[in-house]
């Protein structure tokens, strides 16, 4: 796994590198791949065990079963 400066001086060497690129059909090929990777749908990539957990605290929270955020540091302040 990459350090934060490791990937800091990854982005801008490509920052750098852009800046200086000229050739417009790669530029389109990686406006295109940034575009794909922002449409990703985070939803279809998750296990069903989340899915099922986000699920049910919706279903939670839209029926009114909710803690206050009080109750909630109290619970677990040691851990946030």
């Amino acid at each position: 796994m990459r350090t934060d400066l490791e990937l800091q001086n990854k982005k801008l060497e490509l920052i750098q590198w852009l800046s200086t690129f000229d050739d417009i059909e790669i530029l389109e090929k990686i406006s295109e791949l940034i575009y794909k990777e922002s449409q990703k749908d985070w939803w279809k990539e998750i296990p069903e065990e989340e899915k099922k957990a986000i699920e049910k605290g919706i279903a939670e929270a839209d029926s009114g079963k909710l803690n206050p955020h009080s109750k909630a540091h109290k619970l677990y302040g040691k851990w946030v």
